[in-house]
């Protein structure tokens, strides 16, 4: 299933160029950093469509009935109210998560889209039919989030590993997430030099950002490492879901600034309040100069 999952990820995938942004850059040394740890879309991947999940919704109520279409499903319904069910579904877990005490709950995809399947065959508004519900991820997230690499991410990545740096990932994600970089760029995000063991994917825990359980994960494994918090550098384009939940732990920030698309400034918003990203840059290897 991997290779047919990164060969959808190729077929799909077109370059993309990081819109401007207005965010002045803001560039000091953070003195001694042993650690970066870094957010994917908006960061590491140029997003489409700003973020896993976003977008318009009748681009995304296209993209359903292609992606149905792409595995040999006739949806007999409009592509509009299957998108509604498929995103009630996804609240309905979220719901029932957060009934169970988690704040910011996070879905695993491939069980939205089964249940999905499951109630539009019920409902007769697709053929019963065996379909791979993780194909059917795929092909709805190519068409609906296209990404790309963020200009400068692989060598910014092999630089920072040269200094030594240990690198991690903190980011809401979901199993395709890990196909993409070696669909894009021929290398998986291990061989991209990223830690395993640094790896924090949003699916995997069932709980998201701007939640601070995956940011406390990587506190403690980095404790366990001798590795205090102002050590540690944390990169992402997202005051909420990035900068205050890293700023929380003790981590450094550094705000990515660099893609209109994704930039979150998210002025008002209570959980910023008295929120400064570190930095500010807008090139990744501007990262390079920030560090000793």
């Amino acid at each position: 299933m991997t290779s047919s999952i990164r060969e959808i990820i190729q077929r799909h995938s077109r370059p993309l160029s990081p819109q401007p942004t207005d965010e002045p850059s803001r560039h000091r040394s953070l003195g001694a950093i042993d650690t970066v740890l870094f957010d994917i879309y908006g960061t590491l991947l140029i997003s489409g469509s700003g973020d896993i999940g976003g977008g318009d919704v009748a681009a995304r109520a296209t993209a359903l009935a292609e992606a149905l279409q792409a595995v040999g499903v006739s949806l007999r319904h409009s592509p509009e109210s299957a998108l509604k069910q498929w995103y009630e579904v996804i609240q309905g877990r979220h719901r029932q998560a957060r009934e169970s005490g988690v704040e910011f709950p996070e879905i695993d995809i491939i069980e939205v889209w089964d249940e999905a399947l499951d109630l539009w065959t019920r409902q007769q508004w697709i053929p019963a039919t065996e379909v791979d519900p993780a194909v059917l991820a795929v092909e709805f997230e190519v068409r609906a989030n296209p990404v790309w690499p963020m200009p400068g991410m692989v060598p910014t990545l092999n630089s920072l590993r040269k200094t030594g740096k240990s690198l991690g990932v903190i980011s809401n994600a979901q199993f395709f997430t890990l196909e993409t970089f070696p669909a894009l760029v021929e290398q998986t995000i291990d061989r991209l030099g990223f830690d395993p063991d640094l790896q924090f994917y949003s699916y995997r825990y069932g709980q998201a950002k701007p939640g601070q359980a995956m940011y406390h994960l990587a506190a403690d494994a980095l404790h366990k490492r001798g590795i205090p918090p102002d050590r540690v550098l944390y990169v992402g384009n997202d005051m909420r879901n990035d900068m205050a939940p890293a700023a929380s732990c003790g981590f450094r920030t550094a705000l990515f600034a660099g893609d209109a698309r994704s930039l979150r400034l998210r002025p008002g918003e209570p959980l910023c309040e008295g929120v400064k990203a570190d930095i500010v840059v807008k090139e990744l290897a501007d990262l390079l100069h920030c560090l000793d």
